[in-house]
This record gives structure tokens, C-alpha cells and sequence, in this order.
């Protein structure tokens, strides 16, 4: 927003906030419940820099935490319709048909053990095994900006396990062990379903391979999802025949095969590496879903550290002819929702929430998920502001005195 006027950026500071507790309205059925929680969204876009129950309270002028903590507790409202009410005001900004979805998983450090979901489990917000909450999460991210659309947390088997400590949390009965994948792909298949506008699905190696390839070659949607080196690699149909693990591969390329290319640009300019892209077979759309046509291509994209030539691989599926530049854009969008998690939990306070149950770490996810959206739209509405062309006033004659 370093181009917008300051006048410009209040106004829409200002007309999204009042937008967005509108449209939050019809989720509560009481007016002081809804009053409550659009002080908590005032709470959680304030300058206090721990965003908990009391500095939320003191932030509204209350004399104590309890309105507040009644939001994620007492309060009946449902936060899946509340996520969904985030995904789509997100994308009234943000959508684009070439957009990536970013799938990733952040962690809530945690002391104790009754935080719902809480285990000594490896998060890479700390990395290492460490007592936490694990959240797997969706991002849009598209040439407007980025947003998250939705999120799921993750029930590790000693608590599923546990019906009593499910329980105690006020976990739904119908809920059962998933795992991080699994979770992944109940998003994938929900931005699907609820037709949300986007080309390829980018993750990590923890979402990489399985059933979430098959469902999206089954909706034609592209994908540059991480592999491990191990994973094995088979091509068939093309000048290079492999059947190897990809990190054989690799090893095996020549130096012209590598190309220096930017994943986009970062906080110290564009994040430069090597990288090689390898076709490996080209199929039919057809062939996953009757309705679709055209030729895609299955291949391997490899990142190799320009400092210390450590690889990254990567399994990829896009319409035939797809550049490995484009891919390379694609895969550089996961950085998208790296800055949003940094953003969420230091300015909007993503990991500050206190509340120990299943609904109250839905609702405060929800809550700042929908704080981080309207700062994308605002941010989105003041830069397009700022490079509109400005109206000029005719030229007045002026008629001189004889």
C-alpha cells in the first residue's frame, strides 16, 4: 500500500471493516454476540502485540476477558459457515482462473495437555518434536494478492484413540482419525466442489503423492506437489527413458539441463535456483474423466540450491507444452502461504488463541483468517487506487483585461 494516499488507505480501512462485520451478522443469532465478535476482529487487527483474551477486552473497553472468551466457548455459531463466509469474500478480490492453491501445515505451540489436538509432534514453526497443535491449511494465491480460504486441525491417534479426551474438547462424535494428507485432500475437494476459480495445487512432500494426484488429474487441475528423492521415477514415450528414484535422476543430469530461474520475488529480491524439468509421459485427460480433453504431461521438476546444491523434487502434472518457467512460478507460490503464516501469527495473532477446545481453535482461526483477507483486499483495492490514472480538470481559459 506504499503508493495508496493515507487518506485513500483510511477510507478503505474503514468501509471493509464496517463490509465485513455486515456480512459476519447473520452467522450470530443474538446482536450482542455479533457485537462481541466484531470487537474481537477490532482486537485481533489492533496494535497490541499479544492479541489474548485480555488485551482484547481492554482494546474493546471491557472489564474483563469474558465476552471475549465466550466467542470461542459459549457462543453458538458455526465457524464452518463462517470459513466458507472468508473464502468467498477472499475471492471477490483475489480470484483468477490461473490461480495456485497452496496447501501447508503451521504449528501452535502448547504447553500442557488439554489443548485440543496437543502433542509432542514435529512442527517446522519450531523445528522439532515439541508439545503443539498442528493446523493444515489452504492459501489462495493468485497475481491479486493471497489469502487462506480454509483450514483443518490435525487429531493426532492418541487423541482419537481417547474418547474421553475427545470429549473434554468438545470434538464432533462423527470426527476420527486423518491424517495430514487426508485433510489436504478434504479442502482440495471442497475449493473444488464450491467451484472456486484456480489452475494448480502446489504443497510440500508431506501432500505429495497418492490419492490427492488422482482426484486432481480426475478434475483437471494441474499440480507441482513435492516428492521425495527416494520416489521412484518412470517415463516412457519420450527421448529420456528413466526408471530410477529421483534422486538418481538428478545425479545423472548434464550441466546444460539445469536452468537458473526466480521463484518469484522474496524479501531480498527474486529467489534465485537452479532448476531441471524432465517429461516424463504424456496422457490423456480423458483418461481420468470422460469430460475432459486434451494432452497433459506427467514430469519431474528438480530445485537445486544455488549455495549449497542441495534438491528439492517435485511431481508435476499440466497441459501439454507447459513451460518449466511456468512451473517454476507455480512451485514459488508456496511462499505465499509461508508470509501468510509469519503475517497471521505477528500481526494478527494466529497462535495467541487460549481457548482449549475443538470449536474455540476453529473460531479463532476463522476469525483471524478473515482479518488477514481484508487486509489482502484492502491492500489489493489501495494499490489499484494508487496506479489509476488521475482525472484532469480542462483547461480554463482566461481572458485578459484590454
Amino acid at each position: 500500500m506504499a503508493g495508496a494516499s493515507i487518506e485513500t488507505t483510511l477510507e478503505l480501512w474503514a468501509s471493509s471493516l464496517r463490509d465485513v462485520k455486515q456480512r459476519m451478522r447473520p452467522l450470530f443469532s443474538q446482536d450482542r454476540v455479533a457485537a462481541s465478535a466484531g470487537q474481537f476482529l477490532d482486537g485481533l487487527l489492533g496494535n497490541e502485540p499479544r492479541k489474548t483474551g485480555w488485551m482484547r477486552a481492554e482494546a474493546a473497553g471491557d472489564p474483563g476477558p469474558w465476552r471475549q472468551q465466550a466467542i470461542l466457548g459459549r457462543g453458538s455459531w458455526d465457524a464452518d459457515a463462517f470459513c466458507e463466509l472468508v473464502r468467498d469474500y477472499a475471492l471477490e478480490t483475489l480470484a483468477d482462473d490461473d490461480a495456485v492453491l497452496v496447501i501447508d501445515e503451521t504449528g501452535f505451540l502448547k504447553q500442557g495437555k488439554a489443548s485440543c489436538g496437543v502433542a509432542r509432534q514435529y512442527t517446522g514453526s519450531a523445528g522439532k518434536i515439541t508439545n503443539c497443535q498442528i493446523g493444515v491449511f489452504a492459501c489462495y494465491a493468485s497475481r491479486h494478492g493471497h489469502a487462506f480460504i480454509d483450514r483443518r486441525l490435525y487429531l493426532p491417534k492418541e487423541w482419537t484413540d481417547a474418547p474421553a479426551r475427545m470429549k473434554a474438547a468438545h470434538v464432533p462424535k462423527d470426527m476420527c482419525f486423518a491424517t495430514k494428507p487426508q485433510l489436504a485432500r478434504k479442502m482440495i475437494a471442497q475449493a473444488i466442489a464450491a467451484k472456486v476459480p484456480f489452475s494448480f495445487v502446489a504443497a510440500d512432500s508431506v501432500y505429495g503423492t497418492g490419492d490427492i494426484e488422482a482426484m486432481l488429474r480426475k478434475a483437471g487441475k494441474g499440480y507441482v506437489l513435492g516428492i521425495a528423492s527416494n520416489h521412484q521415477v518412470r517415463s516412457w514415450g519420450k527421448a529420456q527413458v528413466f526408471v530410477d528414484t529421483a534422486g538418481n535422476v538428478a545425479q545423472s543430469l548434464p550441466c546444460k539441463a539445469w536452468r537458473r530461474l526466480s521463484a518469484g520475488d522474496g524479501t531480498k529480491g527474486p529467489r534465485l535456483y537452479d532448476w531441471a524439468y524432465l517429461e516424463l509421459a504424456d496422457l490423456e485427460a480423458g483418461d481420468y474423466n470422460s469430460t475432459l480433453t486434451g494432452t497433459w504431461t506427467r514430469g519431474l521438476l528438480i530445485r537445486r540450491n544455488i549455495g549449497d546444491s542441495e534438491l528439492a523434487f517435485f511431481s508435476t502434472w499440466c497441459p501439454k507444452g507447459t513451460s518449466a518457467k511456468k512451473l517454476v512460478a507455480v512451485e514459488g507460490c508456496r511462499w505465499s502461504i509461508e508470509d501468510g503464516f509469519e503475517t497471521a501469527k505477528n500481526e494478527f495473532g494466529l497462535d495467541h488463541n487460549e481457548s482449549r477446545s475443538w470449536h474455540g481453535w476453529h473460531r479463532h482461526v476463522s476469525l483471524v483468517m478473515l482479518a488477514f483477507a481484508m487486509m489482502a483486499a484492502i491492500r489489493h483495492r489501495a494499490n489499484a487506487a494508487a496506479v489509476a490514472p488521475k482525472k484532469t480538470l480542462p483547461r480554463r481559459s482566461i481572458k485578459r483585461r484590454s
